[in-house]
């Protein structure tokens, strides 16, 4: 399989639990070695798709393939190639690192078991602490062991479930290195993140809303696609401006980014006129900006409320 042809590919994949939709007729192309970012609220089914493409979950309707095999009838050897990092630590606490990564090599049946953890404990860098409890480890070198467990058995395709959440900045990048070093090898991950700055190392972006697919493509055209205007207030204690702001015409969205108010909506001339009242005050200034991904990320949220 070349770089550039389809690792994921399905049409119409729908999952309900006790009459309760989860994922709703969602289609998804990913092409191998891309680094593709899922984005979308806490319960709007990100973990529900991702357990279907890796074969945990049966679709209740739709089709397509993941890794060349079909997501419905040949699960069990979409297992055998995908590696699934979970948004917990799922790892055994009891057991040290290298017992850990030994007993994930034998349960895939590994043929060189030693071998396979002598490079991936390198890979990763975590010699220094191959006979510490899983459970001693911070939450940056869990998820280094996370990661290296969902890969000693150097998977096709990565599926990782928020697995930054809760470590520090440093980790995250030193996490984000790797996955880039795997994509230029030839590996392709899906990875589900809140964060707007991981979301901007991947090459292409979905958006998944309660179930339903929004939108996707790269960071410049989701930002495209939202239609979303953005202006910038500047001025002293402009937050106490926000409550007025929101009451107006053409405003949906108010929010403080570092020292500014960013005002939001789809209607370029509503509102310019909203926020034109403040360009008026003194030491106030107000200028159009290009939209954020976390103002693409908060417009999106606002329109599709919970069900």
């Amino acid at each position: 399989m070349a770089n550039g042809e389809p690792v994921i590919s399905v049409r119409g994949l729908t999952k309900a639990f006790k009459g309760k939709v989860a994922v709703n007729d969602f289609s998804l192309t990913v092409n191998k070695g891309d680094i593709h970012g899922f984005l979308g609220p806490n319960g709007s089914g990100k973990t529900t798709t991702i357990r279907m493409l890796c074969g945990l979950l049966t679709p209740d309707r739709g089709e397509g393939q993941c890794l060349g095999y079909d997501v419905r009838t040949q699960q069990h050897l979409i297992k055998r190639r995908v590696g699934y990092m979970t948004q917990k630590f799922s790892l055994w606490e009891d057991l040290t690192v290298g017992e850990n990564l030994e007993f994930v090599a034998r349960m895939y049946g590994l043929p060189q078991r030693r071998r396979a953890v002598e490079r991936i404990i390198e890979w990763i860098g975590l010699a220094g602490r191959r006979h510490a409890l899983a459970a001693s480890l911070s939450g940056g070198w869990k998820q280094r062991l996370a990661l290296a467990a969902s890969l000693i058995h150097e998977p096709a395709l990565l599926l990782l479930d928020e697995p930054t959440a809760g470590v520090d900045p440093k980790a995250r990048r030193e996490f984000w290195n790797h996955i880039h070093q795997l994509s230029r090898e030839g590996v392709t991950t899906l990875v589900s993140t809140h964060y707007m700055d991981e979301a901007e190392r991947c090459n292409k972006l979905a958006y998944i809303s309660y179930g339903d697919l929004l939108v996707t493509g790269t960071a410049e055209e989701v930002v495209a696609q939202s239609g979303l205007v953005v202006h910038a207030v500047t001025g002293p204690a402009v937050w106490e401006q926000a409550a007025a702001l929101r009451v107006r015409a053409g405003v949906e969205q108010v929010t403080m980014f570092g020292a500014a108010l960013h005002v939001s909506g789809g209607d370029p001339a509503a509102l310019a006129a909203a926020v034109a009242p403040l360009a008026a005050l003194t030491g106030y200034r107000t200028e159009r900006v290009a939209p954020s991904l976390e103002d693409v990320f908060i417009h999106l949220m606002a329109r599709r409320r919970e069900p």
